[in-house]
């Protein structure tokens, strides 16, 4: 028997880093997915077809990861210890004893496996999906979160939840972490927006950025209050101006954003170098996504001629670009 998962990418339009403080942020799931094949361990003479050469190979006690996911290259090997650590808190959360009963995992998809676009937790809601599948436990979509939520644990410690919840419903929402439920709304636009998503080609841990952060907000408290007051307030007006289809006011809004984001010191140069030739390009407005540090970029580019003119510019200057939208 074969169960199949499958799990969203994700894009942080406002609140990166604050939703972590308890601040409101608003996210999107993206089109691309993470797909999971759970099964039952295979012959030798059929794993052989899925260990290829790009398969990585991650072992725990009772299961084995083939992942054949896209990835930014090393990004599978820096976050193996991580991976591996998911996978066994979603399997004791689920009393899942792989011991007694082997596992095979197969991850693929065409969301590719780098920093700020929800790779990891893509991967948790696929696997999610696929072991409620084989084992039967007919898992609701809160529960399959609540899973993913605990492989995120894996990677990001104590993650905000946004990821997570992307990866598991979809959708354009805007999110708040809270007690003893997260505060999840949903927004709704006009029509689809087209972004692209730039990426850096460097794979960062979040771990560490999001430690960093709250070392430099303890150093630096009044610093720190008026940008929390700052991005929160950001997140208010994006929300109108997302329902309301200004997008002259929402590209000028990422931008404060990106500003508040160099504040908090997880840029880099490459961010600055996409987020310069997406300005350049015409791009509404443009930002860092997710963790910072490295990973994408997101540049709101209405109308498919202007997304393939900055996308095109950032592959013209050698970084991977990725066409998306948000809403609908």
């Amino acid at each position: 028997m074969v169960a199949t998962g499958s799990g969203y990418g994700k894009v942080i339009l406002f609140g990166e880093h604050f939703v972590v403080f308890g601040l409101p942020a608003i996210a999107s799931a993206i089109a691309d997915r993470t797909i999971a094949e759970v099964k039952h361990p295979l012959g030798r003479e059929v794993l052989a077809a899925v260990e290829g050469p790009g398969t990585f190979v991650v072992h725990g006690k009772g299961w084995t990861l083939y992942d054949n996911r896209p990835e930014t290259p090393g990004y599978k090997t820096e976050k193996a210890v991580e991976q591996k650590r998911s996978i066994e808190l979603m399997l004791a959360f689920l009393n899942i004893n792989a011991s007694k009963t082997p596992i095979s995992i197969l991850l693929g998809g065409e969301l590719k496996a780098a920093s700020g676009v929800g790779a990891s937790a893509a991967s948790c809601a696929a696997i999610a999906r696929g072991l409620s599948g084989l084992f039967g436990l007919e898992l609701t979509d809160e529960k399959i979160n609540e899973v993913a939520h605990e492989g995120e644990k894996g990677y990001h410690g104590t993650p905000s939840g946004i990821d997570d919840t992307a990866a598991t419903y979809g959708g354009l929402f805007m999110f708040k972490k809270a007690e003893p439920k997260n505060l999840v709304e949903l927004i709704r636009t006009k029509t689809p927006i087209e972004v692209v998503m730039g990426n850096t080609g460097i794979t960062a841990s979040t771990t560490e950025v999001v430690a960093a952060v709250k070392q430099r907000k303890t150093k630096e408290p009044e610093k720190f209050a008026r940008i929390f007051k700052e991005a929160e307030t950001l997140v208010h007006d994006s929300r109108k101006a997302l329902e309301a289809h200004d997008l002259g006011t929402l590209g000028g809004l990422m931008d404060c954003n990106h500003e508040l984001l160099r504040e908090i010191g997880v840029s880099c140069d490459k961010l600055e170098t996409l987020v310069d030739i997406a300005k350049r390009e015409g791009a509404l407005g443009a930002k860092i996504t997710g963790t910072g540090q490295g990973g994408y970029m997101v540049a709101l580019t209405p109308g498919k001629g202007l997304q393939e003119r900055v996308a095109m510019a950032m592959e013209k200057a050698g970084f991977a670009a990725l066409r998306t939208s948000i809403g609908k």
